[in-house]
């Protein structure tokens, strides 16, 4: 039985269809008095199509046949009897003895992503594009830590980053596969933005160790804590940017 108001992990069932139809009506009837709500679900699986479309760039390439499923199920039934092949081989090779020097080859196919590609991704969509629009802004002192409050409870505080000259003003829920995500945007007087992300962890309960990277024009820096990954994310030529990875919390 759910509880109201519903947690993030209420509402990510309750967009994947994972709820019983007892709390399914229990939450819609929630919904319907919170049309906010109501409406911020409804664009999660919308932000998650636009994010995975950026980050493939599927956005501004043509239809690509390659990628039909049946011609994708018999290249992998090709490559599965070629790997069946190669052990065959080996194996009769080492039962003989007479063949020596050879090296098994490893025949795993293993999708690398850099590390929160999805925060970088985040970032160039809504403060540099413009594509995806704030879903709250800032009215009050603290009024964006609450709004985080309401859909991400167990997570970090969000950093301080008076010190570097930044204020939160707006955030923006999203939707990974994982579940639930938001961005929550910084800017100091000039007018340079910084972000905020946090994330559920990735794929197989990934957690990451504290890192930056590079990518282009952003910089990245990444940790994770409290069952959540999270990401600082700047221009590389913000003048506040090596202030940045020394605040509070990194």
């Amino acid at each position: 039985m759910i509880s109201l108001p519903p947690s993030e992990r209420d509402l990510h069932a309750y967009i994947d269809h994972q709820l019983s139809d007892a709390d399914r009506r229990v939450l819609e009837n929630w919904l319907a008095s919170h049309p906010e709500d109501a409406a911020l679900i409804r664009a999660w699986q919308q932000d998650a199509q636009h994010l995975r479309a950026a980050l493939g760039g599927a956005l501004q390439q043509p239809a690509n046949p390659d990628l039909d499923p049946a011609l994708i199920r018999q290249r992998l039934k090709h490559r599965s009897r070629r790997r069946w092949a190669s052990a065959a081989v080996l194996l009769i090779a080492v039962s003989l003895g007479g063949v020596s020097g050879w090296q098994a080859r490893e025949m795993t196919f293993v999708r690398s992503i850099a590390p929160m590609s999805d925060a970088l991704q985040a970032y160039r969509l809504i403060a540099q594009q413009g594509i995806l629009p704030a879903d709250y802004k800032v009215g009050g002192a603290g009024d964006m830590q609450r709004w985080l409050d309401r859909y991400f409870t167990q997570a970090n505080r969000l950093p301080d980053l008076t010190a570097a000259g930044f204020q939160p003003v707006s955030g923006r829920l999203l939707s990974t596969d994982e579940g639930p995500a938001a961005m929550v945007m910084y800017e100091d007087q000039t007018g340079h933005k910084v972000s905020f992300y946090v994330r559920p962890p990735g794929p197989k309960n990934t957690f990451l160790p504290r890192g930056s990277r590079r990518d282009g024009d952003l910089q990245a820096e990444y940790w994770s804590g409290d069952g959540y990954n999270y990401a600082m994310v700047s221009p590389t030529d913000t003048p506040a940017a090596p202030l940045l990875q020394h605040t509070e919390r990194f």
